[in-house]
């Protein structure tokens, strides 16, 4: 810097670079953001999107037995957390040594603990399946461990059954 002006120029533009430098980054980076009326956030479908339900209600028909889940699947949504891993002193699945005193005591007790609950395990495994699936997974457990029970009846089966 020789002269006085080139000094005024050189302060003078350190001063308006960089905040013409932040200016034009602000302006870049919450451009985006913003929708404009007219944009695609303002849609219908968009909007729908965004106020949507978060839970939903499912009614089951218990007349119509191909909405009701196998006792396998029943196991693999609700039991498997527990019974997998043996996680709070459930007995794990297929272990011989763990299931014989349960199946000893029958199905009934066992069909009750799993309803009503015991120890560590809440009423129906913490679950929101029908009593008839519960069973399902019941005697699926309950085989795999060595029982032999069969496969409990429908309730539109049962009923009909007892009608005759």
């Amino acid at each position: 810097m020789k002269t006085p002006k080139q000094l005024a120029w050189a302060v003078g533009l350190a001063f308006v670079v960089p905040i013409i430098v932040i200016i034009m980054l602000a302006n870049y980076v919450s451009s985006s953001s913003k929708p404009a009326a007219g944009s695609e956030a303002l849609e219908a479908m968009a909007v729908a999107a965004r106020i949507q339900p978060i839970g939903g209600i499912e009614l089951k028909d218990m007349n119509n037995v191909a909405t009701l889940k196998t006792g396998e699947q029943v196991y693999q949504a609700q039991c498997a957390a527990c019974h997998a891993s043996g996680a709070a002193g459930a007995p794990k699945l297929a272990d011989l040594a763990a299931w014989g005193p349960r199946i000893g005591a029958g199905l009934e007790a066992l069909l009750a603990s799993a309803l009503k609950g015991k120890g560590a395990m809440g009423a129906q495994g913490g679950g929101d399946f029908s009593d008839f699936e519960i069973s399902r997974a019941v005697v699926h457990m309950a085989n795999q461990g060595g029982a032999k029970f069969d496969e409990p009846k429908a309730p539109a089966a049962a009923a009909s059954a007892a009608a005759n």
